[in-house]
């Protein structure tokens, strides 16, 4: 059996002749996918957003560019659409966990948190951080855990949600300032280390 074609652009073109090929694209980002929506909405609902997400990019295969070799910005837009038809869902979720401490979603954060006083000032953090998610507009909220939780370029962040890069930069920067003053000003807190190095 030959070897998959190394870029997901290749495989997209192979699977419009041989339809079942696509699933070299779900082997490869389906866990990313899930992980994702699960952290924005909850286990309950990634499941059915991620097979979702495969579906409708199986369905629109036919108008991928091609001259793009990476089709995970391409997925992570498509999954942040479906993600936006929940953001009642999300933003509650959010809220509930600034009121009460408790996060609905990502419920074993504190598994990697050593010692009681630790875990203290994280769900403290945790819930003024979901307190400024919550607060955030749709659009900046894509951008910013498009970065934070999907580790997505700028330009792969500008792919996903097609927009402009400077509309991410203004997004990311007006999300980060609301985030930061949320959390006490602290830069550290909602800083992105690769600010500092992307630049296109």
């Amino acid at each position: 059996m030959a070897d998959p074609p190394a870029d997901d652009a290749a495989i997209i073109r192979q699977s419009r002749e041989s339809p079942e090929a696509f699933a070299l694209l779900y082997d490869r980002y389906a866990a990313d996918i899930h992980r994702y929506a699960a952290r924005r909405l909850g286990e309950e609902v990634a499941d059915d957003l991620t097979a979702e997400t495969f579906l409708i990019a199986f369905r629109n295969r036919s108008r991928y560019d091609t001259d793009r070799a990476g089709a995970r910005p391409w997925l992570y837009g498509i999954a942040a659409n479906l993600i936006g038809r929940h953001r009642r869902r999300e933003v509650r979720a959010l809220r509930a966990l600034a009121r009460t401490g408790s996060d609905p979603v990502a419920a074993s954060w504190a598994d990697w948190v050593d010692g009681a006083d630790s875990r203290v000032a994280a769900q403290a953090a945790s819930a003024r951080l979901a307190g400024a998610l919550a607060g955030l507009s749709g659009g900046d909220r894509h951008a910013l855990l498009l970065v934070a939780w999907a580790d997505l370029s700028y330009q792969e962040v500008a792919q996903a949600l097609s927009i402009p890069v400077g509309t991410v930069r203004s997004r990311l920067n007006r999300a980060r300032r609301k985030v930061r003053a949320a959390l006490g000003g602290d830069p550290t807190l909602a800083a992105d280390p690769a600010e500092a190095t992307s630049h296109g």
